[in-house]
């Protein structure tokens, strides 16, 4: 290849990457970016919570995706179940999550860890997103009051 062929390699390359097209293809990215929850970074220790002290944020809840996957504590995921994902509560531990805009609640057991998107402090099983009225929606605001800590015989005082 020749000197002024290589030359014309090089404009046509330029040119292409800097064409409307391509900048309006970046812009609708950044765009999505924008739509999209924020992802936490995986903690692999997380500082477990054993406060007993209720938390407020946003609870979604499993996709079909997740049917039948194993959780953290090794047990398949049922969505038929009142098992939840907490990253901060100690797996086994019981809580009562309360739907903010309704008042409706379930009593979950913390089985897995999860979730990974800012703001959001609990998933839940279908089966509980339906009792909490919040299934429609996908997330909801929520209290979640640990009611039994793994080890421990005894209600947890909600510390608020």
């Amino acid at each position: 290849m020749d000197s002024k062929t290589r030359i014309s390699l090089a404009a046509l390359l330029a040119a292409l990457i800097s064409t409307p097209a391509m900048a309006q293809s970046e812009d609708s990215t950044k765009e999505d970016d924008k739509k999209r929850p924020k992802r936490l970074k995986v903690i692999k220790n997380p500082e477990l919570d054993r406060s007993g002290k209720t938390r407020h944020g946003e609870a979604s809840y499993y996709g079909k995706e997740f049917f039948g996957r194993k959780m953290a504590d090794g047990t398949p995921m049922n969505p038929e179940s009142n098992i939840a994902a907490s990253r901060t509560l100690p797996i086994g531990t019981k809580a009562k999550v309360t739907n903010l805009d309704n008042g409706k609640s379930a009593v979950v057991e913390i089985r897995d860890r999860g979730p990974y998107i800012d703001g959001r402090i609990v998933d839940l099983t279908p089966k509980t997103a339906e009792q909490l009225d919040m299934k429609q929606d996908g997330v909801a605001p929520v209290a979640v009051t640990p009611i039994e800590l793994p080890g421990s015989t005894t209600a947890q005082s909600s510390g608020n």
